[in-house]
């Protein structure tokens, strides 16, 4: 499934978030993720849901410091989705512990769906894992494309074992990725994929990892987000073609 991130993208700009958040609903997408730490992405996507708030999957984060600025997040959380939040994931780890335990209530009275958790460096892979062993964790989110794999080692394996979602920021590579130029006919074995741009490719390779269950580009162009929703659908390449994306991508 592809899903849409908020990071760098329309932050508090309310009308540009209408846009590219009704062209992605139009397109299939249903998941959005967002947090605090995205200026003002979390009450712009509250303004853009407007009258679809019931079409969206809502996976937004608590990033603080104190668990009383993270309370006070997910008051204002409340305020702007309805009472519910699908997907409360604890930001790049912070606070952790410390957090889950009233998350876990506020699961439990039913204001949050799942639970998870996320890093983006590498050097948390270990700690990501012990946040899963807790069996306290729906989900996790971590970097995956073809630059950036180091969650293939042990935290895929552990998340499947536990049954635990995983959602894939920077399958497109913060960017990097999608600037190489990527000749026409190198795509060509990637049509009956319904691969038709470089992109689609890099989202089809991720997503074809059958651990992977979303990945989350971030656009600031309604029209991206069709051609990303594309990719979030079978069939799925196998290990030749996730092969020549990787050959491409070095």
């Amino acid at each position: 499934m592809v899903g849409l991130g908020t990071w760098n993208t329309f932050e508090d700009d309310a009308a540009l978030a209408r846009r590219v958040v009704g062209a992605a609903l139009d397109a299939g997408i249903r998941l959005f993720d967002t947090s605090p730490m995205y200026r003002g992405a979390e009450a712009s996507l509250s303004a853009a849901l407007d009258g679809r708030r019931a079409e969206a999957t809502i996976a937004t984060k608590i990033w603080a410091h104190s668990v009383a600025a993270g309370r006070e997040q997910f008051l204002r959380q409340l305020e702007w989705y309805g009472r519910h939040v699908e997907i409360e994931q604890i930001h790049n780890l912070a606070l952790w512990r410390e957090q889950l335990e009233w998350l876990s209530l506020e699961r439990d009275a039913g204001r949050i769906g799942r639970l998870g958790v996320t890093h983006y460096l590498a050097g948390a892979l270990p700690e990501l894992a012990e946040a899963l062993r807790t069996e306290m964790f729906q989900t996790v989110q971590v970097p995956y494309n073809p630059h950036e794999r180091a969650c293939e080692r042990e935290l895929l394996p552990l998340a499947a074992e536990l049954g635990v979602a995983v959602i894939a920021m920077r399958p497109l590579g913060g960017g990097q990725l999608v600037r190489r130029r990527i000749p026409e006919e190198d795509l060509e074995p990637l049509r009956d994929f319904g691969v038709e741009t470089w992109p689609q490719a890099l989202l089809k390779w991720a997503l074809s990892d059958e651990r992977i269950d979303v990945v989350i580009p971030a656009t600031s162009r309604p029209e991206r987000t069709e051609e990303n929703a594309v990719a979030g659908v079978p069939p799925w390449f196998g290990p030749e073609e996730r092969a020549l994306v990787e050959r491409l991508a070095a």
